[in-house]
């Protein structure tokens, strides 16, 4: 948790944030701003699907993905639709502690039962399923993940500002993540 950037005031942004869409999320989330009018999304943002997070921001200012530990990879067609068509040129990737993608492993068997259970699946059909994507999906890190997630996003989008950021479910805030 040392890695994290507590934003308790506006000079708690980063410099390369403030003025941005991202340092507005912050502001917006953190800070209790007074919400703007969008007519078009400022920024995309990129999260888990966890039900236990939800951003205060004001209508229609981001493009908002949500996905397992907030693992773009497999959604990178709708990351360039907002930044081709919808002209986004900010991302956020944010984690969050106590995900559930960190030690699927672990999860192996509650994954296959609640197939066979819940969906009618079969146990052989749904142990290759989870074996299959376990690997793809699993997250030794949510902090690290997030980091590698932003760098993998620059590299792929360079004129796109990334900032990693966690979600403290604990206490409902966001925090900046310090990449050093």
């Amino acid at each position: 948790m040392e890695r994290l950037i507590d934003i308790k005031s506006y000079n708690d942004i980063l410099a390369e944030y403030q003025e941005t869409p991202i340092g507005l999320l912050l502001e917006y989330h953190n800070l209790n701003k007074e919400y703007d009018t969008y007519s078009e999304a400022q920024m995309l943002i990129g999260m888990c699907m966890d039900n236990r997070k939800h951003l205060h921001i004001p209508d229609n200012f981001s493009f908002i993905l949500r996905a397992g530990g907030a693992n773009l990879r497999h959604s990178e067609f709708k990351v360039s639709y907002a930044i081709a068509v919808g002209g986004v040129r900010y991302i956020a990737i944010i984690g969050h502690n106590n995900c559930g993608m960190v030690n699927l492993k672990s999860r192996k068997n509650i994954f296959i039962d609640g197939l066979v259970d819940f969906a009618g699946w079969n146990a052989e059909d749904a142990k290759k399923h989870f074996e299959a994507s376990e690997p793809i999906f699993e997250i030794d890190n949510e902090i690290d993940f997030v980091i590698s997630e932003a760098q993998r996003l620059r590299l792929r989008y360079p004129k796109v500002k990334v900032a990693p950021m966690f979600y403290n479910v604990n206490d409902n805030r966001l925090y900046l993540i310090r990449e050093n």
